[in-house]
């Protein structure tokens, strides 16, 4: 292997964030795309029709309702990194997406609302890493709004969740007192400053006990803090890489990605404690990332990014050696050699021609119709076949009928296209967007809710 190989295999960092709906998740995206440059404004998710909306919501639905409806790939460089974030729906309706994009990722970013715990759907989606045994990584978000105890909260993700925490920094009141937090390990306290034109961040030292913190963060709260560092540092986990990296030991982070405080320590210490892509099984053997042999796996088709052109794309995560453009590889489920045609990488809708990726990158490639989620491409000698993907049983479902039998074929094509890529539950305020992933069908189908469910008439 080269050395040039080996380093960009090294700086890549491949993580998803996941959450309940409401949490931040997508907000606390948008601050990492802003730090590593790759947008120059930060969107909201509920914007005003001429506010700038999150770039990670690119569908019109997304965009009208505030809520992540697909999994969105962002790819941006950071302090020496290149980092790929997939951002995934925290709606239950939208789970089987999450699911399967969780298995492209190395690590995972669980973003909690401080002021309602764990939730329903976070308890969901963690179970998923932990069957992947990847690292989890702690953000309790809206602390400069009233939030539970940071204790009870902590409390929650070991007994609810089912793993250790161990809290890096520590908050010093929440809401209208928030005050900033603490770093247990510099030994400083990052202060929040509320302002009429935004808000600010100052870091200073903090010896505790010192009465020059009386004045930074009144007294009430500076012997607050001293009572509950102190209980901190005889009770909780200790920090242990080791333990962070297996999936056992959570590392607690809190801040307000709104107001944008928090979320950088957050990236930097992130950075530091995650690996570089992680090895994958094939038939029960080991492939090594930093291997030459070229290997990937798809774990998302996407119709309909383009609405000038009714165009599929298969998502793929590298997991071994470098692609080049115009590469041929093994298709293992079709049984054929391939080309990859017009390689992409992805900032949520928009995409870019790419000439080379490497182990850890996710890459879009034109579908004609020959890739399911699941399969395995690879190049070199040893034949490559990753695990499948975890099948997860429908909430909810729909009587489809073909109405029209001189449609049979347009009907066909339709119904094949659900079941490559189901993602969206039966539900009439999304039945607009499950019509959009019907692409095979769209112009001559309608829809009609009846007593046994939704019904599509062929026309």
């Amino acid at each position: 292997m080269s050395d040039s190989l080996k380093q960009e295999i090294e700086k890549r960092r491949t993580f998803a964030i996941i959450s309940h709906p409401d949490a931040g998740k997508t907000t606390l995206t948008e601050k990492f795309l802003l730090y590593g440059g790759a947008i120059n404004l930060a969107g909201s998710v509920k914007g005003r029709k001429a506010a700038k909306h999150a770039v990670s919501d690119w569908m019109e639905i997304e965009k009208e309702r505030g809520i992540s409806v697909t999994s969105s790939v962002l790819q941006f460089n950071y302090d020496g990194f290149c980092i790929n974030i997939l951002d995934t729906p925290g709606h239950q309706d939208f789970s089987e997406d999450t699911y399967r994009t969780l298995m492209a990722a190395d690590s995972a970013v669980m973003v909690i609302d401080g002021s309602k715990g764990v939730e329903a759907q976070t308890i969901k989606l963690f179970k998923v890493c932990v069957m992947r045994g990847i690292p989890i990584f702690t953000f309790i978000n809206k602390m400069d709004r009233e939030a539970m105890d940071p204790f009870e909260l902590m409390d929650q993700i070991e007994n609810v969740l089912g793993i250790r925490t161990c809290p890096v920094n520590w908050p010093i009141g929440s809401g209208k007192n928030f005050k900033g937090v603490y770093d247990r390990n510099t030994k400083t306290i990052s202060r929040f400053l509320a302002g009429d034109n935004g808000h600010k961040v100052e870091t200073v030292e903090a010896s505790l006990g010192d009465a020059g913190l009386d004045e930074l963060i009144t007294k009430e709260y500076h012997d607050i803090l001293v009572d509950e560092i102190e209980l901190l540092d005889g009770a909780s986990d200790e920090f242990d890489l080791e333990k962070v990296r297996a999936g056992k030991l959570s590392p607690v982070f809190f801040g307000s990605a709104l107001t944008n405080f928090g979320v950088e320590t957050f990236l930097k210490h992130f950075l530091d404690m995650t690996t570089s892509p992680l090895p994958r099984t094939s038939d029960g053997e080991i492939v090594d990332p930093f291997s030459d042999e070229f290997s990937a796996f798809v774990f998302k088709i996407q119709a309909n990014m383009n609405k000038a052109h009714r165009d599929r794309i298969a998502f793929m995560r590298i997991c071994s050696g470098k692609f080049e453009a115009g590469m041929e590889v093994m298709h293992v489920q079709g049984g054929k050699k391939i080309r990859l045609a017009q390689p992409q990488q992805m900032m949520a809708q928009e995409r870019k021609h790419v000439e080379e990726a490497y182990a850890g990158d996710i890459i879009g490639v034109f579908d004609p119709g020959i890739f399911s989620i699941g399969d395995t491409l690879y190049k070199g000698k040893n034949q490559v076949k990753f695990e499948g993907i975890p099948t997860f049983a429908p909430e909810h479902f729909a009587r489809v009928r073909q109405v029209d039998t001189m449609k049979r074929k347009q009907f066909m094509k339709g119904i094949t296209q659900i079941a490559q890529r189901v993602q969206f539950r039966f539900s009439k305020s999304l039945i607009q967007v499950w019509k959009k992933s019907l692409w095979a069908l769209w112009g001559f189908c309608s829809l009609k809710y009846c007593s046994t469910g939704w019904r599509v008439n062929i026309m």
